[in-house]
């Protein structure tokens, strides 16, 4: 398609391919790269996934909603005690108490025994459904209202909606974060679950604390994902400028060191924003720690541990990004086969890419680095 060599693909090279190589449905063609990757990592800052007119009314739109929260529950059930690990650091390693992975595994195993591992894991998969519905809805609505009377809408648009939908959601079940870490850290009979938790919170610490941590919450989704699709963006064009010579398709190993690296730099500009969120929101819950804002948590934490304290839990974080996407993605493509979301799909259906080509296309879609102008692969022909 990109027959001026700009990397970008214009309204009239797509019009042209499509008038030359026709195919029997170009419709299947976009709704296959649109649908084909569902990456759950526990923390998700992706943009909502958005449903043609044509999926909304044979109601495709909400199995592909279940199959993305199963395989969300699935994935962070997998990984929770890598998460809880994490959190476990982030809390309570310091220079006195140098904790490293084996060494909390074997600490919580030993408060608490195995099952102790998936404290938390409970409302952290049952925060999932509430999550993803409220932000397909409040996309939809803002979407809506910054489209007006245009047909499309650009990729700087969709990226303004999925991240003021994404801060909506956030807003709304940011409590459930709270009790998540509450729940996660909590030692042996402390509380009776999820309720009691929750009673014992607003009876000690007021309805105020159920949004400790949410500023530097909100302020860590900015670099991480303006820092993800700055580093995706020059790695992509790097590959593509050397080695597309013969073929555009980078094969999976490239797609996988490209959106590794990418999204272990984003992590690493965001993680100390992350810390302090954590931090901010156990700390009520610590005996004799200070009550401190977020700039004065972050004083603090440079002042007694320097930078490496800002980084405490980041292994285990790392660790269990390829385990929780690999898992994601398979009971994903699995799902969609029990709920019969597979025909239109399908690899092998005529017109349709090869896996891996809708792979690093999806990739490429969700993060607005193919430059369709005048094209909206949301909207069907038979759309509005």
């Amino acid at each position: 398609m990109d027959r001026d060599g700009t990397m970008t693909i214009d309204w009239q090279e797509w019009r042209d391919h499509f008038l030359l190589h026709s195919l029997e449905n170009v419709e299947d063609v976009l709704y296959f790269w649109k649908h084909s990757t569902v990456l759950d990592i526990g923390e998700c800052l992706t943009v909502p996934d958005e449903f043609s007119e044509q999926e909304k009314l044979t109601g495709m739109w909400w199995k592909q909603l279940v199959a993305g929260a199963v395989a969300g529950a699935v994935s962070r059930t997998g990984t929770a005690p890598l998460d809880r690990l994490k959190v476990f650091m982030q809390v309570h390693a310091s220079k006195t108490n140098r904790l490293n992975i084996l060494g909390g595994l074997r600490s919580m195993i030993q408060e608490g025994g195995v099952h102790s591992l998936w404290r938390g894991n409970g409302i952290n998969v049952l925060k999932i459904a509430p999550e993803s519905a409220i932000k397909f809805m409040a996309y939809e609505q803002i979407k809506r209202a910054i489209r007006g009377q245009q047909e499309t809408l650009h990729v700087q648009e969709r990226f303004v909606a999925g991240s003021l939908a994404g801060a909506t959601a956030q807003t709304i079940i940011y409590p459930m974060e709270v009790l998540k870490t509450r729940l996660t850290l909590r030692r042996t009979g402390q509380y009776k679950g999820l309720l009691d938790c929750a009673w014992q919170i607003l009876e000690r610490e007021g309805p105020r604390a159920f949004y400790r941590g949410y500023l530097p919450n909100v302020l860590g989704i900015i670099p991480y994902a303006g820092i993800d699709l700055a580093v995706y963006e020059t790695l992509k064009n790097r590959w593509l400028q050397q080695y597309s010579h013969d073929s555009a398709d980078p094969g999976i190993l490239v797609l996988l060191a490209c959106g590794t690296i990418s999204s272990t730099c984003g992590q690493i500009a965001s993680y100390p924003l992350a810390l302090v969120r954590t931090r901010m929101q156990a700390q009520a819950s610590i005996e004799g720690a200070p009550q401190l804002s977020m700039l004065g948590l972050l004083r603090h934490i440079l002042s007694q541990e320097g930078v490496r304290g800002l980084y405490r839990g980041i292994a285990p974080n790392f660790m269990k990004v390829i385990p929780a996407v690999s898992i994601s993605y398979v009971v994903y493509e699995n799902m969609k086969q029990a709920l019969g979301v597979t025909s239109r799909s399908s690899a092998s259906s005529p017109g349709s890419p090869s896996s891996t080509t809708g792979l690093w296309i999806s990739r490429n879609l969700s993060h607005g680095i193919l430059t369709m102008r005048g094209l909206d692969p949301g909207t069907p022909s038979t759309g509005s």
